[in-house]
């Protein structure tokens, strides 16, 4: 067949009803891969999404339909700008938010031209974010995704493996599982009763109510076997149903029927909570809001906002949008947003989040981002998106399923033909062990026990403030042996002040305005504290002319027709002779954790202004919480030695001090040739670092750039919830291994006693469905992991 221009190939994305665990993925991967025209699949178990590039010209879209829907489950197309683009995997660009933590060398071009794109990532991925315009129509999870289409009803209520999506607020009972269960149920309790009251025609009841039930997960066996995946459930249970009426085991035939459909009622009851708490934060952004136009207002759908409006926000509602403020003064609880419990007294100029409350008076905000971009929108589409990078456990778990399967039947096959061809056993007593092999030997336990795990702790840490892009990243973060942490704005509160101001010519006055002419329009901390504290002593000033930065070194500009430089006393030296008096000074303030920049004007040096950035108050707490995990922190940054050692000292960790950007890189990379090392930044001059490390933290309170393209993110800003998420990581881990353990013992032992013949038909699917229960409810318990205590 020709090949197809690139332009032919679309994306598009499906609502598919049903899909409640790892193996029905798997299963649904399996099918449409195999058709032409097919790639790029993802599947995301949480949002129930079905993403691919397709070639129309080779497929239609309804030739995906149809082959999904045989398999049992239902489909719904997705406008496409509600369709979920191909979602790059997690390890993306890194950028972050941050400052490089230079001695106020810092690069005013970084600030201007933007944040850098994350490249060269340990997990090798190369992807680029449109930063500027933030542009997430090609995502589709989320709440507007969610609610974008209604899956069809194909009239899956017959027993077997039905697929439905649960409606809000359903009980189990409710749904079409549910009534599967009740049907089976019912069918099997009359077949009991029958053969009560009429011996005779007792088995044939059991078979009718064996057979209602088998049919139509026969029917999604084949279906299944005809799409390329014959080692299905579907398949196992359909040859033990049909194996054990041929032998006469008709009543377990008919039991193993009903515990089947219990057992997928469990697992949609289990995989319905994992979203509980995803919807949850959903319903935190209000359904309406107040729209103020031309003096009135007037209640829309808070879905419908559009950038620009202005909406009424009273006291004790909620935000409905992000935004800006534009009149009034009002304390703001964003705890549903950054987990802090003290409201913060916001005004006009400052944002807001959607789903935060306003306490005290009413408020005009501007939307500022439509409701598929707001920040809890983004939590919610990252989480869900973590679903589909999947764990490196998951896919061995995935490989080892797929050999696994087939070997199960094949061994059936042995204990079925062996003993009686060539010991003369009795074949009805060998079929029916290797019809009992074929259940318990069903992976349906091992499959789910990592991505539901994974599941629980991406929920667990969305609650908390804690973002990991999936299960690639649980399993990097809990191996952590060293944390790195860039300082400005990390380790400290990136809200430097003057405290002095050293004048060798002039006054202090006159040293302050030449500072503040050349740092006038930068965005740096260090330049706005000069810039601040001019405007506070009343220095007046013009701005430099010719004002440019040199990277690493600090700002140099014209004031008066004199040329000024601003930077760190190690740089200045080379422009200005530093007397025994000004080599003195600067070392006393460096050696007070104060960073110094020198003012040079034409070659002499006309003073030092000291500043200092005080380290957040959980800072030292937080590297004594990492040390007693067993884990090392260091700081890199670029401030002097003396700063560095005197905040490091204070804090308790190690350090490394006047670091280029190209120098963090290098300490990142020597000592992950030690250990596991996990790299914590504000984000945008902290791009190369975060990307050498094994993993990329980044710290804001739901900032675009820290969580469009970090590894992960803190959203509280707090130091002691890197030690939280990485506690939250090993306990996700734990439970894994856990899982593991459960389920290959059971099966080891299970397939044992069913060869033996010590166990029966509904013994082994019993103990198959209770694999499943065990593990997935080992599995939601770390909903409730509280990820800030200390074990």
């Amino acid at each position: 067949m020709a090949a197809h221009p690139e332009a032919a190939t679309k994306t598009l994305s499906w609502k598919v009803g049903g899909m409640d665990c790892a193996s029905c993925a798997t299963k649904i991967r399996g099918a449409v891969e195999r058709l032409p025209g097919v790639s790029d699949v993802k599947l995301s178990v949480m949002s129930e999404t079905l993403t691919l590039s397709l070639d129309a010209g080779r497929t239609t879209p309804e030739a995906i339909e149809k082959r999904v829907n045989g398999l049992g489950y239902t489909t719904a197309a997705l406008a496409a700008s509600h369709a979920s683009a191909p979602v790059a995997k997690q390890e993306s660009c890194c950028g972050g938010h941050g400052h490089d933590d230079h001695d106020h060398a810092h690069d005013h071009g970084k600030h201007e031209h933007g944040e850098a794109c994350r490249s060269g990532h340990a997990h090798s991925h190369d992807h680029k974010h449109d930063h500027a315009g933030h542009d997430h129509a090609g995502h589709g999870h989320g709440p507007k995704a969610a609610g974008a289409a209604a899956a069809k009803d194909h009239g899956h209520g017959l027993p077997g493996h039905v697929h439905e999506v649960t409606p809000d607020g359903a009980h189990w009972y409710q749904t079409g599982k549910g009534r599967l269960v009740i049907g089976t149920g019912l069918l099997l309790g009359a077949a009991y009763v029958a053969g009560l009251i009429w011996p005779g025609i007792g088995h044939w009841a059991f078979i009718l109510a064996c057979v209602i039930g088998v049919l139509p997960v026969a029917k999604r066996a084949f279906a299944a076997a005809l799409a390329g995946i014959p080692f299905t459930i579907e398949m196992l249970m359909t040859i033990a149903a049909v194996g054990a009426l041929f032998i006469g085991a008709a009543e377990e035939a008919a039991l193993v029927v009903f515990l089947f459909a219990v057992g997928e009622v469990l697992e949609g009851v289990a995989a319905d909570r994992a979203r509980a708490s995803i919807r949850a934060l959903g319903d935190l952004v209000p359904k309406t809001a107040l729209v103020e136009e031309n003096g009135a207002t007037r209640q829309v759908d808070a879905a419908s906002l559009k950038i620009g409006q202005t909406v009424l926000v009273r006291p004790g509602d909620r935000i409905p949008a992000d935004g800006e403020i534009t009149d009034g003064i009002s304390g703001i609880d964003e705890s549903p947003v950054t987990g802090e419990s003290v409201p913060k007294t916001k005004g006009v100029g400052e944002p807001v989040f959607a789903g935060s409350v306003n306490r005290e008076a009413a408020l005009r905000v501007r939307v500022d981002k439509a409701a598929e971009d707001n920040t809890i929108a983004r939590i919610i589409r990252l989480v869900e998106e973590a679903q589909e990078a999947r764990a490196p456990t998951e896919r061995f778990i995935d490989r080892f399923s797929r050999w696994y399967m087939p070997a199960i039947v094949g061994l059936a096959l042995a204990v079925a033909l062996v003993p009686p061809l060539l010991l003369g056993a009795e074949w009805s007593v060998w079929i029916y062990r290797a019809l009992a092999l074929l259940l318990i030997g069903c992976p349906c336990a091992l499959v789910i026990s990592v991505p539901a795990s994974i599941a629980a702790a991406l929920s667990a840490g969305a609650r908390q403030g804690l973002l990991m892009k999936g299960g690639v990243v649980i399993e990097t973060a809990a191996k952590t042996g060293l944390v790195a942490f860039d300082k400005t704005g990390t380790l400290t509160q990136g809200r430097p002040r003057v405290t002095d101001i050293v004048a060798f010519s002039g006054s202090e006055a006159e040293v302050l305005a030449l500072a503040a002419a050349v740092e006038h329009g930068s965005a740096h901390p260090l330049a706005e504290a000069v810039l601040e504290r001019a405007r506070a002593d009343g220095v007046a000033y013009a701005p430099a002319a010719e004002a440019a930065a040199l990277a690493g070194q600090g700002v140099t500009g014209k004031v008066d027709g004199r040329a000024v430089f601003v930077g760190a006393p190690r740089h200045a030296e080379s422009r200005a002779p530093f007397d025994g008096r000004a080599r003195a000074a600067a070392e006393e303030l460096e050696s007070a954790g104060k960073t110094v920049a020198a003012i040079v004007v034409d070659g002499a040096l006309a003073g030092l202004v000291a500043l200092r950035d005080e380290p957040r108050e959980d800072a030292a707490a937080a590297i004594a919480e990492l040390k007693a995990m067993g884990i090392r922190s260091a700081m890199l940054t670029g401030d002097n030695a003396r700063t560095g050692a005197a905040i490091a000292g204070t804090l308790g960790m190690e350090h490394k001090a006047e670091l280029m950007p190209d120098d963090k890189v290098a300490a990142i990379k020597a000592f992950a040739a030690q250990t596991p090392v996990m790299m914590v930044g504000d984000g945008i001059n902290d791009a190369p670092a975060l990307a050498a490390a094994g993993i990329g933290i980044a710290m804001g309170s739901g900032t675009d750039v820290a969580l469009e393209t970090a590894d992960g993110a803190v959203l509280k800003s707090r130091v002691r919830d890197v030690a939280a998420l990485i506690r939250l990581a090993r306990a996700a881990m734990a439970n894994i291994h856990t899982n593991i353990t459960i389920a290959l013992w059971l099966k080891a032992v299970f397939l044992v006693s069913s060869v033996l013949g010590y166990t029966g038909l509904w013994v082994a699917i019993l103990a198959d469905t209770g694999a499943t229960v065990i593990v997935t409810a080992n599995a939601l318990r770390l909903l409730r992991f509280d990820a800030g205590k200390a074990n």
